[in-house]
């Protein structure tokens, strides 16, 4: 048994030592293996390394070789600027010389033109400034009647010239212009299908009627004409309303106060936007833009507005255009003219509703709206009480002027016009101290001509004031009419 394990043990050992020594052999086979990849590994950096060497070495002469190149041209480039400069040098030092030359040759020239002129003024025994002023009096003294005369022929020709061509431009304008005459009113007649819509118009007890002039602000009249009824009111925009709230009440057939609010206020939009449409035609008619939309929505109010038997609006567009031709005609801004001449009569729009003159209403509403300057001034100036002190304002006042008075413009005949001119004169010399008194400038203006022992100073402006107040509140006439007092005193004697 001990035998056994002996034998065993020695079995173990010895294969144990055997794999030891395979172990052994293995190993150092394998760190040859490595010690020789190492080797090689070692060898081809070092080739690497020379051959990138070499490609540095390549690189750099090669960048040597372009530096030297561009080292040639520089210096052949400073050497060609070096010449150059050399040459710019030399024909400096020429022009100088040159220069010296022409400053050698300006004084020999002044000095031979100041001996000449002192052997001249030896000669004529003046001097150069006696000489020149004897001179222009010999001149003045010859032509000086020749001179008169010319300027006057110029001067009479250009006033010739003026006024013939003042002549052609305000008549080709108003060639060129024609528009209907409106009858004047404050009243609208409505034709009722039957007389039974009388009696539905009124209502129980009156309640519809009512109510219509309530919520119109119209005057509504029924009588026994047949089939009319009649709408009064001074407000052309109310009578509207309410022609058109008529109008469709009768269509409709319901007629009560709950449903006759309702049609008005639908009639009230309406005419807003047939106002309101009525202006944009009107601006766009004549040509101009950028007029504010709160003076658009006057200027349409105007379309229900008449005087003297003109449309107010259709006598504005017909004065934007004669304005426009003549505007051109004598070089005025035409767009400042055209917008000014177009809302010149919008102060008419609100002239019940303001108190004021309504050229100077419209100037003031103009200025709200923030319109220019220019055109306000030519709004308020279109009249006789405010001064016109510009072109496009005289040309408002001219074209305002013609299209009242030219031929078939206003309902007024001749024995009416004629009339009051003499109510005008007769007012003027109903006042003590008076001793003439004339209408001119078409009824715009009444002279009136005191004596000076009963009136004086004082007394004319007061004078002046209270026939404007007569003429105020006896007379109706468009516009402003302008009183003028003359006081004047002669003293004359005859030499025997």
């Amino acid at each position: 048994m001990i035998e056994t394990i002996i034998a065993i043990a020695i079995g173990t050992i010895a294969g144990v030592g055997g794999t030891v020594t395979y172990s052994r052999n293995k190993q150092a086979n394998t760190q040859n293996k490595a010690e020789q990849a190492l080797a090689k590994a070692q060898e081809k950096a070092s080739q690497i390394v020379l051959q990138a060497k070499d490609e540095a070495i390549q690189l750099e002469n090669e960048r040597r070789k372009e530096l030297k190149k561009t080292e040639s041209r520089l210096v052949d480039r400073e050497t060609t600027i070096d010449r150059k400069l050399d040459d710019l040098d030399k024909r400096a030092e020429r022009l100088r010389g040159q220069e010296d030359e022409v400053d050698k040759l300006k004084e020999e020239i002044r000095d031979i033109r100041k001996r000449q002129q002192e052997k001249l003024e030896k000669i004529a025994k003046l001097n150069k400034a006696d000489a020149a002023d004897k001179l222009l009096q010999m001149t003045e003294r010859d032509i000086k009647n020749d001179l008169k005369g010319l300027i006057a022929k110029l001067q009479k020709d250009a006033m010739d010239d003026a006024e013939e061509r003042a002549q052609t431009i305000i008549l080709t304008a108003m060639e060129r212009m024609s528009s209907e005459v409106t009858a004047e009113r404050t009243v609208t007649a409505i034709k009722l299908t039957d007389e039974e819509m009388k009696g539905r118009i009124i209502g129980k007890e009156g309640r519809n009627i009512q109510a219509l002039q309530r919520a119109t602000g119209v005057d509504i009249l029924v009588d026994d004409t047949p089939g009319m009824i009649v709408l009064s009111s001074f407000d052309p925009i109310r009578r509207q309303v309410a022609r058109v709230t008529l109008e469709m009440l009768m269509k409709d057939g319901r007629i009560h106060p709950g449903r006759i609010e309702e049609v008005v206020a639908k009639a009230e939009k309406q005419i807003q936007k047939e106002v309101k449409q009525a202006g944009e035609d009107a601006a766009r008619e004549v040509g101009v833009t950028g007029i504010p939309r709160e003076m658009l929505q006057l200027l349409g109010e105007l379309k229900y507005r008449t005087s003297y038997g003109q449309n107010v609006l259709m006598h504005s567009t017909e004065m934007a255009h004669m304005a426009g031709m003549i505007a051109e005609e004598i070089g005025a801004d035409v767009r400042t003219v055209k917008i000014a001449t177009l809302l010149h009569d919008v102060g008419k729009a609100v002239t019940h509703k303001v108190e004021g003159k309504h050229h100077h209403i419209g100037a003031e509403l103009a200025r709200k709206y923030g319109m220019k300057e220019e055109i306000c001034h030519a709004i308020e100036a279109h009249h006789d009480d405010v001064e016109a002190t510009t072109p496009e304002a005289l040309c408002v006042r001219v074209v305002d002027a013609l299209s009242a008075a030219r031929p078939g413009a206003r309902n007024i005949s001749a024995e009416n016009f004629v009339e009051r001119m003499r109510d005008l004169e007769n007012i003027a010399t109903g006042f003590k101290g008076i001793d003439k008194a004339y209408a001119i400038s078409a009824g715009r203006e009444v002279r009136v001509i005191v004596r000076p022992e009963s009136v004086d100073d004082l007394s004319a402006i007061k004078l002046s004031r209270d026939i404007a107040n007569k003429i105020e509140s006896t007379m109706q006439y468009p516009g402003t009419i302008k009183v003028n007092v003359i006081r004047e005193t002669r003293a004359v004697e005859f030499a025997k």
